[in-house]
C-alpha cells in the first residue's frame, strides 16, 4: 500500500509510469501532492472522500476534482440534513443570531460542518464517554429542539458545489482580525524545494490578541535552509497575517495514530530560544528574509518594543 505523504521522499525514476495501478481511494490528500502524483505516475483515478468513524455525514469526490473532498449531491441533500454554519474560532463556538440560532454561510465562505441527528443519520456517541458525546451535539441550531452532530471541521462549498476541507476548528487560529487555516499555510510551505513537511500552528504573544503563525519544518535530505527564498515564496503566496512569523526546524514531525500532526506540545513550547534546542528563525520584514531567532529578538517581542 502506498502512502501519498511519502511522495516527497521518493526519488523520481524513468519507470515511474510502468505500473498497473488504475484507481486510488482515500482521504486527507493534499492538492499539491495529488497533482505531483498524477504528473509522475500517470492518470490514476484518485477518489477522495470525507468521513469520520463516529460521524453521521460523509462525502465522496466522484468527479475527481483535485483538492475537493466531495460535491453537493441532490439525492443526499434530500435524505441528509447538513449545513455549514458560521464559527468563531477565537471563542471556539458557533456564531448565533439575535434569536439564538446558528447562521448558514453562503457559498465560497468557510463554515463548521454540522449534520442533523436523525434515525437515518444517527450519532451513537463514544463508549463510556458521555461528556465527550454531549460535546459533539449542537442543540437548537436552526429551531428549538433540533440536535446536530458537530463535525469539528471547517469546510467550504464553492460556486460549482465542490466541497473542500479547510481546517479543524482547534487548528485554525485568529491573527490581526483574520482567520488563518493551518492546512492552507502548510500546503504553501510544502511547495518550497527544501521543505519536506510542514506543521503549522498559532502561538500566543504577550500584549497581542489571538495567536501568531509558527511552523515546524522538516528539511529534505541534502538540502539547506534558505531564509531569503522562503521569505520570497510566502510573500508571493500568503497575505501578511497568514505568514508564519517563527520557524522551527525539526528532524522529525510527530503525528497521531490517524496521521494528523501533533501540535499541543509545540504550541506550549512557543518560540523561546532559551527553551527550544531546535534551530529557530524569525521573519524579518526589513531584511526580507528569515533570520536566526535570538534572545534579543525574543526579549524585544516580550517587552512589546518590536512590532509584529
Amino acid at each position: 500500500m502506498f502512502q501519498f505523504g511519502l511522495l516527497p521522499l521518493l526519488q523520481q525514476k524513468p519507470n515511474d509510469r510502468d505500473h498497473k495501478v488504475r484507481v486510488a481511494l482515500g482521504n486527507g490528500l493534499r492538492g499539491d501532492v495529488w497533482r505531483e502524483f498524477i504528473k509522475r505516475f500517470g492518470d490514476i483515478h484518485i477518489y477522495e472522500f470525507y468521513a469520520s468513524t463516529e460521524g453521521n455525514i460523509g462525502f465522496a469526490n466522484y468527479t475527481r476534482k483535485i483538492g475537493a473532498v466531495g460535491r453537493v449531491n441532490y439525492l443526499q441533500r434530500k435524505v441528509v440534513s447538513y449545513e455549514l454554519i458560521k464559527y468563531d474560532v477565537e471563542k471556539d463556538e458557533p456564531v448565533r443570531d439575535e434569536n439564538g440560532y446558528c447562521i448558514k454561510v453562503p457559498k465560497g465562505e468557510v463554515g463548521l460542518l454540522v449534520c442533523r441527528i436523525t434515525q437515518l443519520t444517527p450519532f451513537s456517541g463514544y463508549a463510556g464517554g458521555k461528556t465527550q458525546t454531549e460535546k459533539k451535539k449542537l442543540r437548537d441550531v436552526f429551531k428549538k429542539g433540533d440536535v446536530y452532530f458537530n463535525s469539528g471541521d471547517l469546510l467550504m462549498i464553492d460556486h460549482d458545489n465542490f466541497i473542500y476541507f479547510h481546517d479543524r476548528v482547534g487548528d485554525t487560529f485568529r491573527w490581526k482580525g483574520e482567520n488563518v487555516a493551518t492546512t492552507e499555510v502548510a500546503d504553501i510551505l510544502g511547495l518550497v524545494d527544501f521543505v519536506q513537511e510542514a506543521n503549522v500552528y498559532g502561538v500566543p504573544v504577550p500584549g497581542h490578541e489571538g495567536r501568531i503563525g509558527m511552523a515546524s519544518i522538516k528539511m529534505k535530505e541534502g538540502h539547506e535552509f534558505d531564509g531569503k527564498k522562503l521569505f520570497k515564496h510566502i510573500a508571493d503566496y500568503l497575505p501578511g497575517y497568514a505568514r508564519p512569523r517563527f520557524l522551527r526546524i525539526q528532524d522529525t514531525i510527530e503525528i497521531t495514530g490517524t496521521f494528523k500532526h501533533r501540535k499541543v506540545t509545540l504550541v506550549e513550547e512557543g518560540f523561546n530560544p532559551a527553551v527550544i534546542k531546535d534551530a529557530l528563525y524569525f521573519l524579518d520584514d526589513k531584511a526580507a528574509m528569515y533570520v536566526p531567532m535570538t534572545e534579543d529578538i525574543y526579549n524585544a517581542i516580550r517587552a512589546e518594543t518590536m512590532k509584529l
